[in-house]
């Protein structure tokens, strides 16, 4: 799914300082607002709490529940209301990228064997209703995320990693009063994982909202994101989720900054609207009305213009380079011939899909490779001229259908996010290009919130509708090469609903990388891994880049603690409030 940013970032910590000490919030500074402003430092500093914050979104989430969601914007969101073992540091740059302490006393400790991590809950933390929060609801929490039949979304790394679990049901199936034993719990304050092969990214994968506390009593399965119980500086107003119009955060009144000091409780609620229309969204922004777009991928074309030919308008705000990389996930099971998905590579012309999402300030840069820039292990390529005929090689596609049989072209349909609109121009410039050597697409729009769920992230759907591709974007799970390619990568990471393997590929040479990957510490033999993957991914066209992305990010100048997160690639909404008026 979905996160990092800053080019500069993920080299410079390539030893990530995995404990609070490596810095927190004071060591940025605090700047004033200024075009690129919040991509550096703190713009509009300030402790003042009050008022209200309203987001809007042009359709809704996968969930708010924060153990069935995959969505960048909603792993940093539900920090308001669902505290992870983990979190990130609340700072620009690359101090951003540090962990720090949510639920947990400080980083996991790990055996001789580094197949055992155990972590201690801060004493005191207590859900919204005011009953203590305990290592059994954390444990419970990542249980239930084994329900992929009630609970599609979110990854599968506890499945692939915590001992003897793959055929655990999850605990709306288990009859065992214990659950997981591969989880224990001690003692109140205390949580013991058993892996069943090493994991040395294992602090980072319990800083995912999955580790989130659900107290079981409380749980009602699909129906819990209609009111989770908080366990961060929020919760959810009762009653107030509505799938049509939004839902509302109000203070959890049990909460104390002084065991949570690493986010902000500034505002007095905050309102998610969701289903407006994209230029609607982006003129609420602009005029007031709305203080943040809360997918936070930038301002649309219309919105885009008038911003930057205005001075004013221009000054308020960030071309982040968000960690994303746009691109089109091609479904090895759908267009089974490799020469077939290469004449695609071929034919698609990358400066259009560049223009569709914003030219190369608030788009991106063309991308020939599936880690971005900013990941360990990316390595400069261009198996398919990318770079040098971004226009496409119309020749060379013509051969590549030459040899896989198909020399007048061949036809499929290709899935977008149709409330979207860059997504749709991307799609619409992928239909121009590749019918130049005959390949004919049609385009089916579906709506965000299901899109990764029940649509693109469906392996059957994708075949019963002859879905080859679908617009698609990714950001590390965490910030390394192991976090971005994961769940797009892994034979281990194909599910049946929920899926983010779009490209369906189960190579045994990628699956055993991968495996090499997780148990070594040694960068250097990493980022080479890395790179092999990624050169076996393009070689076999199961992806075609687009763009490595940047966002126009748009921040009125009423907004307090604003800067743009290097993990999510988007401003940090766990430290946002609003000045007094």
């Amino acid at each position: 799914m979905k996160r990092r940013k800053l080019i500069s970032v993920a080299l410079a910590c390539a030893g990530l300082c995995l404990v609070s000490a490596c810095g927190g919030s004071s060591s940025s500074s605090s700047g004033s607002a200024a075009f690129d402003a919040g991509n550096t430092s703190i713009v509009n500093a300030s402790d003042a709490t009050g008022g209200t914050l309203n987001y809007g979104m042009t359709n809704q989430f996968d969930s708010v529940d924060p153990g069935n969601t995959y969505y960048a914007f909603s792993w940093n969101f539900s920090r308001l209301y669902a505290v992870p073992l983990l979190s990130y540091n609340p700072a620009p740059g690359k101090a951003g990228e540090n962990l720090v302490p949510g639920l947990a006393t400080g980083m996991g400790t790990t055996s001789a064997d580094g197949l055992t991590w155990t972590y201690h809950l801060k004493s005191g933390m207590k859900f919204a209703d005011g009953e203590p929060i305990t290592s059994a609801d954390v444990k419970y929490a990542v249980e239930r995320t084994f329900a992929k039949d009630v609970l599609p979304n979110g990854p599968a790394y506890f499945q692939t990693y915590l001992a003897n679990a793959a055929n655990y049901p999850g605990p709306y199936k288990d009859k065992d009063p214990n659950g997981l034993a591969a989880i224990e719990t001690p003692d109140d304050t205390t949580v013991v994982f058993h892996l069943s092969q090493k994991f040395s990214d294992f602090n980072y994968l319990v800083a995912n909202p999955q580790t989130a506390p659900v107290p079981p009593a409380k749980d009602t399965g699909a129906n819990y994101q209609t009111q989770v119980v908080g366990s961060g500086p929020y919760t959810i107003k009762p009653g107030s989720v509505n799938p049509t119009t939004g839902f509302s955060l109000i203070k959890n009144p049990y909460w104390k900054s002084s065991n949570d000091p690493y986010i902000k409780q500034t505002a007095d609620q905050i309102n998610v609207s969701f289903n407006l229309a994209a230029d609607d969204l982006d003129n609420r922004l602009l005029s007031g009305s709305i203080d943040l777009d809360l997918y936070g991928t930038g301002l649309n074309t219309a919105a885009r213009s008038k911003v930057l030919s205005s001075a004013q308008l221009k000054k308020n705000t960030d071309a982040a380079l968000s960690g994303f990389l746009w691109y089109y996930p091609i479904d090895t099971q759908v267009i089974p011939n490799v020469d077939c998905r290469k004449a695609v590579e071929y034919a698609a012309d990358k400066t259009l899909f560049q223009n569709a999402y914003g030219g190369d300030l608030a788009g991106g840069d063309i991308a020939s490779t599936v880690l971005p820039p900013n990941i360990i292990g990316y390595n400069k390529f261009d198996d398919y001229e990318a770079l040098t005929q971004p226009g496409g090689d119309i020749q060379k596609a013509k051969d590549e259908l030459a040899k896989c049989g198909k020399p007048t072209g061949f036809s499929f349909n290709v899935a977008v996010r149709g409330d979207r609109p860059k997504e749709v121009a991307s799609a619409q410039a992928l239909q121009t290009a590749l019918a130049k050597v005959g390949i004919k697409i049609d385009i089916l729009q579906y709506p965000t919130g299901q899109y990764g769920t029940s649509y693109i992230g469906s392996p059957s759907f994708m075949q019963q509708h002859n879905i080859g591709m679908g617009t698609y974007g990714w950001e590390a799970d965490w910030p390394d090469g192991f976090g971005f390619l994961y769940s797009i990568a892994s034979g281990n990471a194909i599910l049946q609903a929920g899926n983010s393997n779009i490209s369906m590929l189960n190579d045994p040479q990628v699956n055993n990388l991968l495996n090499q990957a997780a148990a070594t510490k040694d960068q250097a033999q990493q980022t080479q891994i890395y790179q092999q993957i990624d050169k076996i991914m393009m070689d076999q066209a199961t992806v075609l880049p687009e763009v490595y992305a940047k966002s126009l990010l748009y921040r009125p100048s009423d907004l307090t603690n604003v800067y743009v997160s290097s993990v999510f690639g988007m401003y940090d909404y766990t430290q946002i409030g609003k000045k007094s008026s």
